[in-house]
């Protein structure tokens, strides 16, 4: 079956997002003498759900009355602070290129609020780039249930076998997996060390594999 479209991950896939992100809660920790363990930020990579919430924690820790969005606030600006000169993560902008060029569709599917992702999508002029983006709210249950990438095959009119996922986390793999859709592992540093055995093929970025070389071997794989 010929491959149709191409679903994307947002954070730690197309930008780098969850790095600075962990940095600017990090330094929020140490500001009030605290460490943040990564193994602790890892469990809540790819979903909105995850069993860690950093102000409860440094609520428990320091018996301090914490205001979420005082912390919130803070870590918006040591984010922004850490990725002005920000780029897109490598291969991202050749993939989008060869897949309008190919003539498939392509979409997002994140855990993350609409607003975060559009706003990166925006800043970097990719947005019109996507004919489908599929975010926290738009489905009751996030990575790592598959419902973000049954709504993104619907919005696109694609199957399972005409598609490629592409992630970075554990949860995110999961997801598209039990969606039944091919999944492709790209980790970022923060992500390289989960298992992401899961994922039908692992590579180290989206430069290290051309586009159509990747359709190709997928096509061979659902055929065989």
């Amino acid at each position: 079956m010929k491959i149709r479209a191409l679903v994307f991950d947002f954070d730690g896939l197309i930008v780098d997002t969850e790095g600075p992100i962990f940095r600017a809660w990090q330094r929020i920790y140490r500001e009030r003498g605290q460490e943040l363990p990564r193994e602790q930020w890892l469990t809540i990579i790819g979903t909105s759900t995850g069993p860690f919430d950093p102000l409860v924690d440094l609520r428990q820790r320091t018996g301090e009355q914490l205001d979420r969005d005082q912390l919130d606030a803070l870590e918006r600006r040591y984010y922004e602070e850490a990725t002005a000169l920000q780029h897109l993560l490598p291969g991202v902008e050749r993939y989008l290129a060869e897949a309008r060029r190919l003539g498939l569709k392509t979409a997002v599917a994140s855990s993350s609020k609409a607003n975060w992702v559009t706003t990166h999508l925006e800043r970097f002029g990719i947005h019109e780039h996507f004919d489908a983006i599929l975010c926290r709210e738009d489905v009751t249950r996030t990575k790592p249930d598959p419902e973000l990438y049954q709504q993104a095959l619907e919005r696109l009119a694609v199957a399972a076998a005409e598609t490629i996922a592409f992630e970075d986390s554990t949860n995110g793999i999961r997801a598209a997996k039990a969606a039944g859709i091919f999944c492709v592992a790209v980790p970022n540093p923060l992500t390289a060390d989960l298992d992401l055995s899961q994922a039908d093929l692992r590579l180290e970025s989206l430069e290290a594999l051309p586009l159509e070389a990747l359709i190709e071997r997928v096509e061979m794989a659902r055929s065989g």
